[in-house]
C-alpha cells in the first residue's frame, strides 16, 4: 500500500505507532532542531532514558523493554504527544494506516 492511498485516513490516536520509542529512531536533524529551539529538556530526557537496541528489541540501561515512547500521555480516552508540534521526523513522516502498528492499516481513506 503506498502512501498516497492513505492521505485521507485520520489518526484515531490511539497510540500504537508510539508503542516502540522513537529514542531509537531519533535523527541528527532532530537534535539540531532541538538546539534551535532550545528544547534542551528533550535532549536531556532523551540521554537520561538511555536505551539501545539489544538484538530485536529496544530495551533502557537496566536492560528492560522499552513499551512506549517516553513522550507518549494518556488521558483516559486518548493518547497524545507531549512534544507533539517539535516531534521527531520519524513521528512526523508516519501517515496513519500506512503500517501495521496502525488499527486502519489497509484501509483506503
Amino acid at each position: 500500500m503506498n502512501s498516497r492511498e492513505n492521505e485521507g485516513i485520520t489518526c484515531q490516536r490511539c497510540g500504537n505507532c508510539c508503542r516502540v520509542d522513537m529514542v531509537a529512531y531519533i535523527a541528527p536533524k532532530d537534535i539540531q532542531r532541538w538546539e534551535k529551539e532550545g528544547r534542551h529538556d528533550i535532549i536531556a530526557r532523551l540521554r537520561e532514558n538511555d536505551v539501545m537496541w539489544a538484538g530485536d528489541r529496544i530495551v533502557n540501561r537496566f536492560g528492560v523493554k522499552v513499551r512506549d515512547c517516553v513522550y507518549l500521555n494518556w488521558d483516559g480516552s486518548i493518547f497524545s504527544c507531549e512534544i507533539y508540534e517539535t516531534r521527531p521526523l520519524i513521528c512526523r513522516n508516519f501517515i496513519p494506516g500506512s503500517s501495521a502498528l496502525c488499527p486502519q492499516y489497509n484501509r483506503k481513506g
